[in-house]
């Protein structure tokens, strides 16, 4: 297939108001692809978050946010969600539960580094005006580590909706399908459509998540300088 007549396809796809309707449109797609990634984030933070955070305020357990990190790392997404589909059938239950591994590490490496980071003597400081741990946790640490955390929530989402393609293999739906499905039948424009809709969907989130981080970059100390917070590359940038 000529390059001309492959991007007029593509183009012919896009086009295509058949495309754009029912339950096998984009819009129907891209919020199913959604819904999979919001359910998998929920749980996910919903366990990192906490752990982390406690982590990096006690300085304790460290070694466990070395050992999930090298396992997230570790872990062959398409295995995994094939190995959960024959424990568990087809549906929505494999293909979040890998979601939610997937997502664990980048939150809590983040979550532990952000909190960890805090300048020791503001700690020190409030805690000798009486301020207690949990006080210190939720206005010192946490305000001063939310850019961090946010850097970890975004690589997650990120990592999230990119591989949640795989859930067309698992018998769920998504933008995956039209890659699935595309490449099942030959459909090399349907098959690109879909690859370049997840991409779209992927760089939508990560500049929502960018934006943020910039309305939460930590506040000024009192002498006006920027609060300092460290924020390692291996932990921020996209797939770190």
């Amino acid at each position: 297939m000529s390059e001309p007549g492959f991007l007029a396809e593509v183009v012919e796809w896009f086009t295509d108001p058949v495309n754009w309707s029912g339950s096998f449109g984009v819009p129907a797609r891209t919020l199913e692809h959604l819904q999979i990634t919001a359910a998998a984030m929920a749980i996910a933070a919903g366990i990192a978050l906490p752990v982390g955070m406690y982590i990096g305020h006690r300085r304790r357990f460290e070694f466990l946010i070395v050992s999930v990190g090298n396992v997230g790392r570790a872990l062959p997404s398409f295995g995994l969600l094939l190995l959960f589909v024959i424990a568990m059938g087809l549906g929505e239950a494999p293909i979040v539960l890998t979601m939610t591994l997937l997502a664990i590490p980048p939150i809590l490496i983040n979550t532990y580094v952000g909190v960890q980071a805090v300048d020791p003597d503001a700690l020190e400081a409030a805690r000798g005006m009486g301020t207690t741990e949990l006080g210190v946790l939720g206005r010192i640490e946490l305000p001063l580590a939310a850019r961090v955390i946010l850097a970890g929530l975004r690589i997650a989402t990120v990592q999230v909706i990119a591989t949640a393609t795989l859930a067309a293999v698992a018998g769920g739906g998504g933008l995956g399908r039209y890659i699935v499905d595309g490449f099942a039948g030959g459909d090399d424009a349907q098959l690109f459509s879909g690859a370049v809709l997840v991409a779209a969907l992927a760089l939508a989130i990560d500049g929502t998540f960018l934006l943020l981080q910039r309305l939460v970059t930590p506040r000024t100390t009192s002498s006006g300088a920027p609060a300092e917070v460290a924020e390692p590359v291996l932990v921020t940038t996209r797939g770190g």
